[in-house]
């Protein structure tokens, strides 16, 4: 089952290095931090206290940095979070380093081995652990951030979910002119922005497909993770782009039938049949843009806006069926729709050159198939 970390329970400790005496600056990272930080203390997030939300931007030396962490460690009962943004570094033993502002390339000591963080994270009571690494390896192309699938399986911890930044070198994670690094900015857009048609809970899983999707869709790096236990169902937080399904009786095949839906009886003009529409989607408790992502693409949110808006009787009649379902109106109202649409086409004064529309052309569709069957059948009893 999903579950949302208790705030008051869980603590999150955000590292950065973006500042360097010896390796390659990266100014991104202490956006990442920031914009992180806000994030994750929304209420739609995790709704972390300021105080339970540890930030810490080029931290001087390695006992600085576990400092913080154990006593985040301590104090976290529900969940932990471990974010590092920087320069990842590979020892003699592949073991892996996290840089720090004095870290330098050919002194890999110099960095906090991944380790430490590792046992200090497992030695605390939490009940679950996410470590979240957007680092590089160092010797790489200058303004790059880049790693290999191995970085995953070293910093795999038992009964936590491991989200990776990390892929081929070919690929740069600090993209020259963003705000953020590539995968971090990736994750800020889910957690400010939600994933469309995504679930009410943002499960790591769910983040973690998300994220491979759009950054592979963009070219950029994908990333790896690493799951023990039940970890991959813990909730980032609420999906700001879900869409709660519509209220009883809306969906067709329930009982939508008896819902009191606005119907179009006694509509004599264009004006009265497009503020009728406007009431079924006041009905139906959903947005111009819900409606669109409900018909399956068969209306824009931008055609549902006009079709919303105009003065005039839609001169064709595709918009409007499709709109009428998306909201909930069950098959046979909207047939209603279309038979009053028909009459509205035919008795509507026709500008001068202009010709009433045939029969064929405003006929329902039951009206059609039936014309067409007599028709049919009108061929087969005529003697050849």
């Amino acid at each position: 089952m999903s579950a949302l970390p208790d705030p008051g329970a869980s603590r999150a400790v955000l590292i950065g290095s973006s500042q360097f005496d010896h390796l390659e600056q990266l100014p991104a990272v202490a956006n990442n931090l920031t914009a992180l930080a806000e994030a994750l203390c929304l209420p739609t997030a995790w709704g972390l206290a300021p105080q339970n939300c540890v930030v810490m931007l080029n931290p001087a030396s390695n006992d600085e940095v576990m400092a913080e962490l154990r006593s985040a460690v301590e104090h976290a009962r529900d969940t932990l979070l471990v974010y590092y943004a920087g320069h990842g570094l590979i020892d003699l033993q592949n073991a892996l380093q996290l840089a720090l502002p004095k870290s330098h390339q050919q002194w890999v000591g110099s960095a906090l081995p991944y380790d430490w963080l590792r046992q200090a994270v497992l030695a605390g009571p939490a009940e679950r652990h996410v470590l979240v690494l957007d680092c590089c390896f160092a010797g790489l192309a200058l303004g790059t951030m880049a790693g290999t699938p191995e970085l995953a399986d070293q910093a795999s911890v038992e009964g936590s979910y491991l989200l990776a930044a990390a892929s081929e070198t070919s690929y740069a994670l600090a993209p020259p002119g963003e705000r953020y690094t590539a995968f971090t900015g990736e994750l800020l857009e889910v957690l400010r922005a939600g994933i469309p048609d995504g679930p009410e809970l943002l499960e790591l899983d769910v983040v973690y497909r998300h994220l491979r999707r759009s950054l592979g869709a963009k070219r950029r790096p994908i990333p790896q993770a690493r799951n023990r236990n039940t970890s991959a169902r813990l909730a980032l937080g609420r999906n700001r782009a879900f869409l709660p399904g519509p209220p009883v009786g809306t969906l067709v095949g329930s009982d939508s039938v008896s819902r009191d839906w606005p119907a179009p009886d006694g509509v004599r003009t264009a004006q009265d049949f497009i503020a009728r529409l406007r009431d079924v989607r006041q009905r139906s408790g959903l947005t111009q843009k819900a409606v669109s992502q409900r018909s399956d693409g068969r209306i824009s949110e931008g055609s549902v806006r006009t079709l919303l808006n105009r003065e005039t009787l839609p001169t064709t009649w595709t918009a409007t069926p499709a709109f009428l379902s998306a909201c909930g109106v069950p098959e046979d109202q909207v047939e209603q729709w279309h038979a009053a649409w028909a009459k509205l086409r035919v008795e509507a004064p026709r500008p001068v050159g202009t010709t009433q529309p045939s029969e064929a052309q405003v006929a329902t569709p039951a009206a059609r198939i039936g014309a067409a069957w007599r028709t049919l059948t009108g061929r087969i009893g005529r003697p050849k």
